[in-house]
């Protein structure tokens, strides 16, 4: 099919909601939208538009023809794009990434129900309820039903039939108790649905229900003066009280809120529901889709939500997000941005599951993949600041003094993100008088890549300062100017709470725009951290030798052992120049002990 072909298609379409799908030129689907308005969206693609992606561009260069279908609302358009996706996987679609099984719990079909925590849905009849992201929500459910509910564990498939005609024996949970022995007939079927039912509406988060049952319950048993029977009730109340005690709890008064929040990168978008049921977090669950084409964010946001709430089986009426999504409405439910309380904290914390799932699947790539975070950072570094080649090799220089004195400076060297650690150097200043960083900064540049340029040793593709405009300018004076060499150069600079807020690159200098919470950001801190650390401790062994042996390194003729040897004895310089010949003799010797008396005292005295 001819473009001309395709725009009068385009022309013809209706300003309906529904969904669209491009085909190449083998007849493959390779993108599937939605839209409001199907002729005002799909023109959109093929009008010259400057600001379209590069990504959108070469989608629209693949298209040779495509097919619509009219659907009654923007909902309708919205499943019906998200079952064509999952069905075709086009290829410039984002796709829904699920490469972690949730676990679920599941309520057996059978006579005699058993309930468990499971990770593979098996289409029988049983009842699946979850996915559970948090794990220890789902362990905790079904803690507190084992602790109020003796259900059977045993996998004997029993039936009433069976039971009358005496298949089946006891075994050991029903000797500790965990059991009332359904299998010889102790417990009747209806007692134990009965029990089922209950556990139903725990995991669906309808504890509070339970725990007025069971009150009203313990309350009526009391008035007829069961008190055995009331205490049995009591004890289960108390269960639930403690679990209620130990759950995620909001105000009460928030029902049946789902709540959305939403992070990405640059290949993925991830999004994160926590259910809330009468006041507690009741499920929560993070999925992750493969961006393609630089969908916006409000698109995902919605596809999302109508996602997680298919899986989830919610049909809450509130639903907190951190944004309006790309979705007119949903049916008997309203969207809300909250600004603050309750609701503004439970979406600050579904972000944090959000971000924490983030930083779990880059965790878990990198421990699979170390390579992967090396390709990764250097790739990223070297897009940033728009440099030639990634940078492998980084070099980070650092002062230390105290208003000038035992002045030294230190180098680090990262290869492949990682600290080389023999490559690192150490440097005393040698030629700057006084408390000057800059003027250190430039002796220390020069001294290293002087040296690196006469034994040829390879020089590295990125030097950063610890610092500001102005030390970036020293060393790039030292490195072009002076050594004419090309080597790119950045600074980390500090606000006005000496905490490391900025990227700074180019001449003049410009603020490379990126969070301090990145992982690029984070990379390069550590840098600066490294070399900070490594500068401050140099320079307290250096002060440290300068303070306790001052005196004893002019003494010509006494060495590093003799010096530890006096100062094991004396403790302290003050009590050695304090000390009679006899004992120095005693300590080192008659020939060291003549050089140290008369270095402090002048002339020897004759021993009586």
């Amino acid at each position: 099919m001819t473009r001309d072909e395709i725009l009068n298609i385009v022309h013809n379409m209706p300003e309906s909601p529904g969904v669209y799908q491009y085909f190449n030129d083998e007849g493959t689907i390779i993108y599937v939208g939605k839209a409001k308005n199907l002729k005002k969206r799909v023109s959109s693609y093929f009008n010259r538009d400057l600001s379209q992606t590069p990504k959108t561009q070469v989608l629209v260069k693949q298209i040779r023809n495509l097919k619509y279908i009219v659907v009654n609302s923007e909902q309708d358009a919205l499943l019906l794009e998200n079952n064509l996706i999952k069905k075709y996987q086009p290829r410039y679609n984002i796709l829904l990434k699920d490469g972690k099984t949730y676990p679920s719990i599941c309520i057996t079909r059978e006579p005699f129900p058993r309930v468990f925590k499971t990770r593979n849905i098996i289409k029988n009849g049983s009842e699946y309820y979850g996915p559970f992201s948090f794990n220890y929500v789902a362990d905790s459910v079904l803690e507190l039903i084992r602790d109020i509910y003796p259900i059977r564990t045993c996998r004997t498939p029993l039936n009433e039939k069976d039971i009358a005609n005496g298949k089946y024996k006891l075994c050991l949970q029903y000797h500790i108790k965990k059991c009332k022995g359904p299998c010889e007939g102790y417990q009747s079927r209806e007692d134990y649905m009965k029990m089922i039912s209950e556990v139903r509406e725990i995991i669906k988060g309808n504890v509070q229900d339970i725990s007025d049952i069971l009150m009203d319950e313990m309350k009526a048993l009391a008035t007829e003066y069961k008190f055995e029977e009331a205490q049995k009730v009591k004890e289960k109340y108390d269960v639930i009280e403690k679990f209620k005690s130990k759950s995620i709890i909001v105000d009460r008064s928030l029902t049946n809120l789902d709540v959305f929040s939403y992070d990405d990168d640059e290949n993925s978008a991830f999004v994160n529901i926590l259910r809330i049921v009468h006041g507690s977090i009741v499920q929560g669950l993070t999925i992750e889709y493969k961006k393609k084409i630089d969908e916006p964010k409000e698109e995902i946001l919605g596809m999302a939500i109508i996602e997680l709430r298919e899986r989830l089986k919610s049909a809450s009426r509130e639903i907190i997000v951190p944004f309006m999504p790309d979705i007119e409405e949903i049916e008997n439910a309203n969207f809300i941005i909250p600004q603050r309380g309750d609701k503004k904290r439970l979406l600050e914390l579904s972000l944090q599951n959000v971000k924490q799932y983030k930083v779990d699947k880059y965790k878990q790539a990198d421990k699979l993949n170390p390579e992967q975070r090396k390709t990764r950072l250097t790739n990223k570094l070297q897009t940033v600041l728009g440099m030639d080649k990634p940078p492998v090799r980084i070099e980070c220089f650092d002062n230390s003094n105290i208003s000038g004195t035992d002045a030294v400076a230190g180098c680090v060297v990262f290869i492949n993100t990682k600290p080389s650690k023999k490559d690192y150097r150490k440097y005393n200043i040698k030629t700057v008088t006084g408390p000057d960083d800059y003027a250190s900064m430039r002796e220390v540049v020069f001294r290293r890549y002087s040296r690196m340029i006469n034994e040829n040793a390879p020089l590295p593709d990125l030097i950063i300062t610890d610092g500001g405009q102005g030390q970036m300018e020293v060393v790039r004076e030292v490195i072009e100017d002076t050594l004419n060499l090309n080597i790119p150069i950045a600074g980390l600079a500090k606000n006005d709470r000496h905490k490391t807020n900025e990227l700074l690159f180019g001449f003049p200098p410009k603020v490379i725009a990126m969070k301090t919470t990145d992982e690029l950001f984070r990379f390069l801190s550590s840098i600066q951290e490294e070399v900070h650390r490594y500068a401050i401790s140099f320079h307290r062994d250096k002060r440290s030798k300068h303070q306790v042996a001052s005196e004893l390194d002019n003494i010509k003729g006494i060495g590093e052992k003799t010096k530890n040897d006096l100062l094991k004895t004396f403790k302290s310089v003050k009590r050695i120049k304090e000390a009679d010949f006899a004992e120095l003799e005693n300590s080192i010797g008659k020939n060291r002990a003549s050089i140290i008396y008369t270095y402090f005292h002048g002339t020897l005295t004759p021993r009586e």
